[in-house]
């Protein structure tokens, strides 16, 4: 914003332009289905947010780094997503944990028998992040995370493809979170097993 002020200095007036300049401590926004390129930063992140999930739920938890977050060089949308195998007797005691340190349920991912889904967001060098918690109950449903997430680790063509589908899932879903999975559903079925 820029005001004009008229100072008056040992009774002389000058014009002088003054900018003013509000500083804002508002975080950006984090828009869901926007493709963004892979940033170096999402490692830390999930050893971030590990280290806390480890503290609240014991030692002997088995977490892992998976989604585009974790293939160095593919885009995607940006959000760390983790996969914490689960016992189906610690179940409600894990989701109770996650609810404490602020992970919220979503109606658009119900809970089922393979996993429950938590979500939160963060900040992180002044921007909004988003977290994804898949508490995964069935070990086949495990498998289908560390097995893609490997197998495109290995192929760098792979990620080249899943990059290009990605991003036009993006565009056609706009902004639609069952059509961008749709979208993608039969890549991900394909290279999950």
């Amino acid at each position: 914003m820029r005001e004009n002020k008229q100072i008056s200095l040992r009774g002389a007036k000058y014009h002088h332009k003054i900018y003013i300049y509000k500083k804002t401590t508002q975080i950006m926004k984090f828009k869901k289905y926007v493709f963004r390129r892979y940033c170096g930063e999402y490692p830390k992140l999930f050893r971030k947010e590990k280290r806390k999930l480890i503290k609240a739920l014991g030692n002997n938890v088995v977490i892992e780094h998976v989604g585009s977050t974790a293939i160095p060089g593919l885009g995607g949308k940006g959000i760390i997503d983790i996969a914490i195998k689960t016992p189906k007797s610690k179940a409600s005691r894990y989701k109770d944990i996650l609810k404490k340190l602020g992970y919220k349920t979503s109606l658009k991912h119900p809970e089922d028998n393979r996993r429950i889904f938590l979500q939160r967001k963060i900040r992180y060098s002044g921007k909004e992040r988003r977290v994804h918690v898949h508490l995964t109950l069935k070990k086949k449903f495990w498998d289908t995370f560390i097995i893609f997430r490997d197998k495109l680790n290995k192929n760098p063509e792979l990620i080249k493809e899943y990059e290009n589908l990605k991003r036009k899932a993006v565009k056609i879903a706009r902004g639609d979170g069952q059509a961008y999975r749709d979208y993608k559903s039969k890549f991900l079925k394909k290279h999950s097993k």
